[in-house]
């Protein structure tokens, strides 16, 4: 993102549009914001000391946003432009596990009752299913986990803040804080289950669930990390304690829900069944009307083989085609405006053309290269990102890759794409 597209998504950085706990007082502020194409964010705006090596932080930022998953607030994006260092994730609309433990009725004047039990432990749980997710895929450390990094999405589900999965640097060093912090008022009880626990659950849980969850606080807060659970042994933990597993998070929480699944489309349909061969009709029948971007002889020469190479289903040439267009265009784009090239969230190749990353995504997935799909279908919704095909194609990935839930997820997100592109342009 550039830092004009940030300013005018935030009104200018405006005091009202501020979601940090400590407003302007935080060393680095959170606002809410809202793109051109009416997508809602959240725009983390770094001190301007906090990150005085442009290199690292785009290398941490692009590490981090290889994450996906819906147990995550996913980061979208980042800003480098001369001192300012700026990150853009997912926005989640109901505020942090934080406000709804410790401020409910600031938060919500009408709301009496205290997070439920079942509640509570479906956020411990999906927690710890995110930083399983987050270690296996080599972000082992966490930075500052507590409750402000927690938030609840439209449906009222827990995610857990991607902004804390960055180094904090200073100086160009990287430091990690809160790594084992044990409150004093938890060393002075002696693990006495009444005196930690908040006493507007009595009568909610039997002695059984919160002495098993005071057992696996115990050895999460252990000093020396070999005597600490992982995250997977957590999970398995939780899992059978969980209570109302039916019941939507946001019914759970008392908090409205407007959202609901869109009706899938053919389109839709065809990559929720894996229908490679209708996607690949659907997507030679598409054409190029959606792209915009820069080309030059040989990149276009490349293009058209890739095409024809496409249409004739030779997908292994359409790969190497394709890539070979990527190639020449940062090459063409990186002689033009190096600066250009080094502020972008990936390589520049991928803001030319997302119907190209798009179709090299559907060949991956012919030759049973599903990661790569992934990959290439994350590139072209970071270039088009209310493009609903990105993120039916993700799904397709991401079923391929036995990530149901993930796929579940970016289905609901094409379809919900789909119906507003529907609904302003009137095609289907």
């Amino acid at each position: 993102f550039t830092l004009e597209q940030l300013k005018n998504a935030t009104s200018g950085f405006a005091v009202e549009n501020i979601v940090s706990e400590h407003g302007e007082k935080a060393p680095n502020v959170v606002y809410r914001g809202k793109l051109e194409n009416h997508r809602r964010i959240a725009v983390k705006r770094f001190n301007r000391m906090a990150w005085p090596d442009s290199r690292q932080f785009l290398e941490e930022a692009r590490s981090v946003g290889q994450l996906r998953n819906n147990r995550l607030a996913n980061l979208l994006g980042c800003c480098c432009e001369g001192d300012e260092r700026l990150l853009v994730a997912e926005y989640m609309p109901n505020e942090t596990l934080a406000k709804h433990l410790f401020h409910c009725k600031a938060y919500n004047p009408r709301e009496t009752q205290p997070m439920k039990w079942a509640m509570r432990l479906r956020v411990v749980l999906y927690l710890a299913q995110a930083l399983e997710y987050c270690t296996n895929k080599g972000r082992a450390l966490y930075h500052d986990l507590n409750a402000y990094r927690v938030l609840f999405d439209e449906d009222g589900n827990p995610r857990l803040s991607t902004f804390g999965l960055m180094k904090n640097s200073r100086d160009g060093k990287s430091y990690s804080t809160n790594l084992a912090f044990t409150p004093p008022e938890y060393l002075r009880t002696d693990r006495n289950l009444q005196m930690l626990t908040d006493s507007c659950l009595e009568g909610q849980f039997s002695d059984n669930d919160g002495t098993e969850l005071v057992r696996l606080a115990s050895r999460c807060l252990q000093y020396e990390p070999r005597e600490r659970p992982n995250p997977k042994s957590l999970v398995a933990a939780l899992t059978p304690l969980q209570k109302e597993t039916e019941v939507p998070s946001h019914v759970l929480m008392g908090i409205p829900h407007s959202a609901s699944f869109t009706p899938l489309s053919p389109v839709g349909q065809a990559c929720s069944r894996g229908d490679l061969t209708a996607i690949h009709e659907i997507l030679e029948n598409l054409g190029y009307k959606d792209d915009e971007g820069v080309v030059n002889e040989e990149t276009l020469n490349s293009k058209k083989k890739g095409d024809a190479a496409f249409r004739q289903k030779d997908f292994k040439e359409a790969i190497e085609c394709y890539t070979q267009v990527n190639f020449g265009l940062v090459s063409y784009v990186e002689a033009a405006n190096s600066f250009f090239v080094n502020s972008q969230f990936i390589d520049v190749g991928t803001m030319v053309s997302p119907t190209i990353f798009a179709r090299r995504s559907l060949c991956y997935l012919i030759n049973d290269m599903p990661q790569e799909a992934l990959n290439d279908a994350m590139q072209a919704q970071v270039i088009s990102p209310v493009w609903h095909i990105a993120s039916y194609l993700q799904a397709t990935a991401l079923a391929a890759l036995g990530m149901e839930n993930e796929s579940q997820t970016a289905l609901k997100e094409g379809a919900t794409l789909e119906s507003k592109r529907s609904s302003v342009t009137g095609k289907k």
